[in-house]
């Protein structure tokens, strides 16, 4: 191998983590130029040198004897900052994941390459010594024009991959890897004059001559432009090019987020006490070290203008912010407001953009075409050099939490980005996170309180009704007789209402009246929804359906009968009790096309729409001026679910949605329907009374030892074999116990497990855990890497995934 002067460290796509690492490569001298940190590369990997995309880490000056070359340079630019390098870094440290798995979270889905293996033929050979197998690929790919992808040929011709390789070797095939992108950027053909054009000894026909002249005047033009504004055909401006008067080349744009969500752009007028908790913060980020803030203020106390204040400061000093919300939802009001105010500075980041869109506001805000990032969870990564503050709103909800690899939390990562940048992460609440408020109470952020509603607003007298009365007196619909007045009386005086039900489809399960048998999925330890809108039973987990038909699948008698209470069948009760009343519903069904949340949101927000039903996407951060009635239905079987933050999580979404009553000029009500009116927990969210919850949840925390008091650290096994998983993880739990007592006795741990998931088969997968109660730091980071490295190279284990989740939301 040539020597060169300097090298390059590539994270490699696809590797085992137990052999994960950076690997250095030689950069040969046409490429010298090209490779840099932060872009792309293709590279010869393991014994059979096959190509294997990465992304260089470092450049480092240092002998290149003895490496490999990499083979090419993806990217004409860096698609990621030296500081979201480090943070891959971090990443694979903190979430037990790849260095190239935290690189693909970062990175648009758009942007992606798929390394592909093409095949072509070489012509003029003799067939007469090959199989007929080889021969049948051989003179397929010999009429074929094109080289031919291996997934295509596969598909086509359904024989064995080693034929094609075999043919390789004997000289018939070239076999090429190339590298494809999904979504290419977004082009505009272009048309300008040629300098160096000679008219003199050109003949023009009249609208040749027309165009021509149109291009001299306006310098440089789109063909689609010029040939609407002369009214000529492309084959006209063609012509020009071909005579060498004209040249095409491309330039590029960027596809627009559309947003149709309308807000006033009004002066930011801040009352006395979200003054205070600005200047606050604004101190925090003033101060020019890594600062964590909490903004915690009741429902429709006016975070949101503490925001938009906190951001044109930012602004005034050319800093960059990411604001985050929890749900899709949320992002076109947020939008709305932020395009009012900061225009073609706002950058969009959710999974309801196309691959495009989301490829183009990614490159906009690299190269400092925007400088506030507004979306969902993947925003923390959006790539700003110059990063100011990042905000995150409604923080205590667990769509911040990554439930596949890297389990990352955003708030974990933006923790990180402000430690790099020397900035401000600002929390934000009215029900924080109970951690969250812990360290505020302890010193370790900085707490800002909003006690009072802005403007006129006040918070909504709330009801509870117990709805063992209810079915005493023989009411078994799902609405209480005093909400069924309170809609009526809604309707009447032209006000809107919201109802909550955290239940999709119509039936939560169906059940055989003979032989007792609960209909459940046959890939999964769950049981079917039925939804009416499609007749038929689903799974919420794997997707499988099923027809309705009446007949129990065990005892095979037509004696199916429905429970529970879902979203559709609440929408049909009330077209029922209210026909005359326009029903809009919000939940995974209502919104899976592209856009649809934004629709609908708005067409409720202009007054489309009387009432509001959904699940939990309706309870966070909207603001309806005209919503003067909230109904919450069934809090119950979110209040007692096998998870310690249960009671966290149901006073949060009771608090929230009778938050979004009475947020205008009109007094607002709130209607909690349970069978247990007496719990603590539905009368504080009734009294809006966090700080009570607080203190009385951190005792129970402290002495079950939960977190703030210690991490709760799950570890997942995953197989299609039941056995294997039970042996695999018996298998961790004797190495992580004999590890741990032999060279990490001072690490305090308290284990549990394995046991079955509480889930125990998804998408016929069995799922085992072991869990572990701890304190995540460096050191029981590296005694669960050992194990883990470990147990990776055992080939019992081969069959059986294992994975860790810290602070998981499920176990």
């Amino acid at each position: 191998m040539p020597t060169c002067d300097f090298i390059v460290g590539v994270a490699i796509e696809n590797t085992s983590y137990s052999f994960d690492k950076i690997f250095d490569y030689s950069v040969p001298d046409s490429l010298k130029e090209s490779a840099s940190e932060g872009k792309r590369v293709t590279v010869p990997f393991g014994r059979g040198n096959r190509s294997r995309q990465g992304m260089i880490m470092y450049v480092r000056k240092k002998d290149s004897e003895g490496l490999k070359e990499i083979i090419s340079v993806l990217d004409p630019e860096p698609v990621m900052t030296a500081e979201m390098l480090r943070l891959a870094e971090f990443m694979k440290r903190r979430f037990f994941c790849t260095y190239y798995d935290a690189v693909r979270a970062m990175l648009p889905a758009g942007i992606n390459y798929k390394l592909t293996t093409t095949y072509s033929a070489v012509r003029g050979l003799d067939t007469e010594k090959l199989s007929p197998g080889e021969e049948q690929a051989y003179l397929y790919l010999l009429s074929r024009k094109k080289p031919v992808k291996k997934e295509v040929l596969s598909d086509e011709l359904g024989l064995d991959d080693r034929i094609f390789q075999t043919l390789c070797e004997k000289g018939y095939l070239r076999k090429t890897d190339e590298a494809f992108r999904k979504i290419g950027d977004a082009v505009l053909k272009m048309v300008a004059v040629n300098d160096d054009a000679d008219l003199s000894s050109v003949k023009l026909s009249q609208k040749q001559s027309a165009v021509l002249e149109t291009l001299q005047t306006a310098g440089t033009a789109s063909v689609k432009e010029l040939c609407y504004y002369t009214g000529v055909t492309a084959s006209v401006v063609d012509a020009l090019v071909k005579k060498n008067l004209a040249f095409y080349y491309e330039d590029e744009v960027f596809r627009t987020v559309v947003n149709n969500s309308y807000a006033e752009n009004k002066p930011v007028v801040l009352t006395e006490e979200q003054n205070a908790a600005f200047e606050n913060i604004y101190a925090d980020y003033k101060s020019g070290k890594a600062r964590v803030s909490l903004l915690y203020g009741i429902t429709g106390s006016g975070k949101t203008s503490v925001f938009l204040k906190l951001i044109e400061k930012l602004l005034e000093d050319d800093r960059d912010v990411i604001v985050m919300v929890p749900e899709i939802a949320l992002t076109p009001q947020f939008l709305g407001i932020f395009k009012a105010r900061f225009s073609d500075k706002v950058a969009v980041f959710h999974s309801g953009l196309s691959l495009g869109e989301r490829l183009d506001e990614y490159k906009r805000v690299l190269r400092g075409m925007a400088k506030i990032a507004i979306g969902t969870r993947s925003a923390v990564f959006a790539p700003f050099k110059n990063l100011g503050m990042i905000i995150i709103d409604e923080e205590q909800e667990h769509t911040y939490k990554s439930e596949s690899n890297p389990r990352y939390h955003a708030r974990e990562v933006a923790k990180f980005r402000v430690n790099e940048n020397n900035s401000t992460l600002l929390l934000s609440s009215a029900t924080p996170d109970v951690e969250s408020f812990y360290n505020a109470k302890k010193g370790v952020y900085s707490l800002n309180i909003l006690k009072n509603r802005y403007g006129k607003a006040i918070l909504p007298e709330v009801r509870i009704v117990d709805m063992n009365e209810e079915l005493a007196e023989g009411n078994t619909t799902g609405f209480s007789r005093e909400l069924s007045i309170l809609l009526r009386e809604n309707l009447e005086k032209g006000f809107q209402s919201i109802l909550l039900l955290n239940r999709r489809g119509h039936n939560t399960f169906a059940v055989c009246s003979c032989c007792r048998e609960t209909v459940t999925c046959p890939n999964c330890s769950i049981s079917l929804t039925y939804h009416s809108a499609n007749n038929k039973l689903m799974c919420h987990y794997c997707g499988y359906s099923m027809d309705y038909k009446g007949q129990c699948p065990t005892c095979r008698n037509q004696s199916l009968r429905f429970g529970g209470t879902g979203t559709q069948k609440l929408e049909r009760e009330l077209g029922e009790l209210f026909p005359e009343a326009a029903v809009l519903r919000l939940d995974a069904d209502s919104t899976m096309r592209k856009s649809s949340h934004e629709r609908l949101i708005t067409a409720f927000s202009e007054g489309e729409y009387d009432i509001l039903i959904g699940t939990q996407m309706v309870a966070k951060g909207l603001n309806f001026p005209k919503v003067t009635l909230v109904g919450v239905l069934n809090p119950d079987s979110m209040l007692y679910a096998d998870d310690y933050r249960s009671y966290e999580r149901t006073f949060s979404l009771l608090t929230q949605v009778v938050g979004r009553s009475g947020r205008g000029e009109s007094k607002g009500v709130a209607v909690i329907q349970t069978f247990t009116p007496e719990n603590n927990v539905i009368t504080m969210a009734a009294s809006q009374d966090y700080e009570q919850f607080f203190r009385n949840e951190i005792m129970i925390r402290k002495a079950m030892l939960y977190p703030p008091y210690a991490d709760i650290c799950m570890i997942g096994f995953v197989s299609d074999n039941r056995a294997s998983v039970i042996n695999s993880s018996n298998y961790f739990m004797r190495k992580l116990v004999g590890l741990a007592r032999a060279e990490y006795s001072d690490i305090p741990l308290r284990l549990l497990g394995p046991s079955p998931a509480a889930i125990a088969k998804i998408s016929n997968k069995y799922r085992y855990k072991i869990i572990v109660k701890c304190r995540n730091d460096k050191r029981f980071r590296s005694l669960l890497s050992r194990v883990v490295i470990d147990y990776n190279s055992n080939k019992e284990n081969k069959a059986v995934t294992a994975y860790i989740d810290m602070n998981a939301l499920s176990f």
